[in-house]
C-alpha cells in the first residue's frame, strides 16, 4: 500500500497494480511480436522461393521450346542449302 497521501488509498493502489501490470507483461508481449515478425519473415520467404521456382519453370520452358524449333528448323535450312547446290 503507498504512503498516506491527499488520494484515496485505492485509487494509488489501483494505479500501481496497473504499472506493475504493465511490467509484468511487457516481456510475454514482447516475445509474441517477436514469434509474429519471425513467422511473417518465413511465410515471405517461402513466398519468394515458390514464385522464384514458378518463374524457373517458364524460363526453362521457354529455351525448351526455342531448342526444339531450333532443331526443327535446322533439318529443313539443310534441306534447303542441299537442294539449291543441286539444282543451282
Amino acid at each position: 500500500m503507498a504512503f498516506p497521501t491527499a488520494v484515496n488509498d485505492q485509487i494509488t493502489d489501483s494505479v500501481t497494480q496497473a504499472n506493475v501490470q504493465v511490467l509484468g507483461a511487457s516481456p510475454a508481449i514482447a516475445m509474441g511480436n517477436l514469434y509474429q515478425a519471425t513467422a511473417q519473415a518465413l511465410a515471405n520467404a517461402a513466398h519468394n522461393a515458390t514464385m522464384a521456382q514458378q518463374q524457373m519453370y517458364l524460363t526453362a520452358q521457354a529455351a525448351t521450346t526455342t531448342g526444339v524449333a531450333l532443331l526443327y528448323s535446322l533439318g529443313t535450312a539443310s534441306t534447303g542449302v542441299a537442294t539449291k547446290k543441286i539444282l543451282g
